[in-house]
C-alpha cells in the first residue's frame, strides 16, 4: 500500500453489539500490514433515528467525526458499518450546500469538510489494499467451505451517495472471499432487504424478509452466509431462533463477518477473529469444511 495508515471509524455497534466486526476487521488490516488510526474522541454518527429529527442535526454529528479525521491530518476515513457510512458521505455531500453548511457548522460550532472522503472496509480492501496482497496473505484457503456473501440493502445504495460497486448485483464481498481461497456460491437475493430497520415495530415484516434470505441459503446448501453490515449480521444470526419459532424452520446457518472468513484463511486466532461472540455456532460448518 501507499499509504500503511488510515482513519478508522468504528462505530458505536463496534464498541458493542459487533465487537466482533470491529475485532476481526482491525486483525486483518494489522496483518496486511494496514494500521487503522481510530479517530480521535469520536462520537456516534446519529444512525438510524438523528436524520428523522433533524437532517442537519444528522449532518453535523457525522461532520464532527469528520472534522476529527482532518484535525488528525487524515483525508481518508474508513468504517465497517454501511449505515455509519451513508451517515459520513451524507454530511460531506450536505456540507457542500451553502445554506445546509451554515447550519451544520453552527451546530457543530466547527466546520463540516467536504474533503475527507469516506469508504466502506470492504471497499477499502478491494481497491486501497487489493486482491493480489490479499492473496499473498493467505496461508489457510478454505476451498470445502461454501460461502454465498450477502450485501443486504445499504452497503451499496444509493448508488449516487456509495459510487461504489454494482448496486443491484454487487460482487465487491465475493471477489475478496474467492482470492482468500473460499468457494463462493452466487446468491440470488444479495440486495434484498432482512428488515433490520423493521425489527422493534414490526418484527412480523423483520421475521418474514429474514426467513426469506435464510430459505435461500438452505436452498443453495451453503455452510454458512457471509456479510458486511452489523444489522445484517444481527437479524440473521442473533435472531435465527426467533425466525424458526416463528415460521417453523430449523435453520442453523453460521453467519460470518467477511473479515472474520479473511482472517481464518490468513491463520488468525478464533480469539482474535471474534468467532466466539457468533451465535450460531460455526466450529462444526468450519469442521466439515476442513478449517478444524
Amino acid at each position: 500500500m501507499s499509504n500503511p495508515d488510515v482513519a478508522y471509524y468504528p462505530g458505536c455497534s463496534g464498541k458493542g453489539s459487533s465487537e466482533e466486526y470491529d475485532w476481526s476487521t482491525r486483525a486483518v488490516m494489522h496483518h496486511l500490514g494496514v494500521t487503522p488510526v481510530e479517530i480521535e474522541d469520536w462520537s456516534c454518527c446519529g444512525s438510524s433515528p438523528a436524520h428523522m429529527v433533524n437532517h442537519e442535526l444528522s449532518a453535523a454529528l457525522s461532520g464532527r467525526n469528520l472534522a476529527q479525521a482532518k484535525h488528525m491530518g487524515h483525508t481518508l476515513v474508513t468504517t465497517p458499518c454501511p449505515s455509519c457510512l451513508s451517515n459520513l458521505k451524507n454530511a460531506a455531500q450536505a456540507a457542500q450546500n451553502p445554506d445546509k453548511r451554515s447550519r451544520i457548522n453552527r451546530l457543530m460550532d466547527g466546520e463540516c469538510p467536504t474533503d475527507v472522503e469516506s469508504i466502506s472496509t470492504l471497499q477499502f480492501f478491494l481497491e486501497q489494499v487489493g486482491l493480489d496482497a490479499i492473496r499473498s496473505a493467505v496461508t489457510n484457503p478454505l476451498p470445502d467451505l461454501r460461502i454465498t456473501c450477502y450485501y443486504g440493502c445499504l452497503t451499496t445504495r444509493p448508488p449516487k451517495l456509495m459510487q461504489f460497486d454494482d448496486p443491484e448485483n454487487p460482487m465487491s464481498m465475493d471477489a475478496i472471499l474467492e482470492a482468500c481461497g473460499i468457494n463462493v456460491i452466487p446468491f440470488p437475493l444479495k440486495t434484498d432487504c432482512c428488515g433490520a430497520s423493521s425489527g422493534m415495530p414490526r418484527n412480523d415484516i423483520s421475521t418474514r424478509l429474514s426467513g426469506k434470505i435464510l430459505d435461500m441459503a438452505d436452498e443453495l446448501d451453503v455452510h454458512a452466509i457471509a456479510v458486511a453490515c452489523p444489522l445484517c449480521q444481527m437479524n440473521l444470526d442473533l435472531r435465527q431462533a426467533q425466525v424458526n419459532r416463528a415460521r417453523g424452520t430449523r435453520h442453523r446457518i453460521p453467519v460470518f463477518y467477511f473479515t472474520q472468513l479473511m482472517g481464518l484463511t490468513m491463520g488468525l486466532s478464533d480469539k482474535a477473529l471474534g468467532l466466539s461472540k457468533l451465535e450460531v455456532n460455526p466450529q462444526p460448518c468450519l469442521a466439515r469444511a476442513g478449517a478444524r
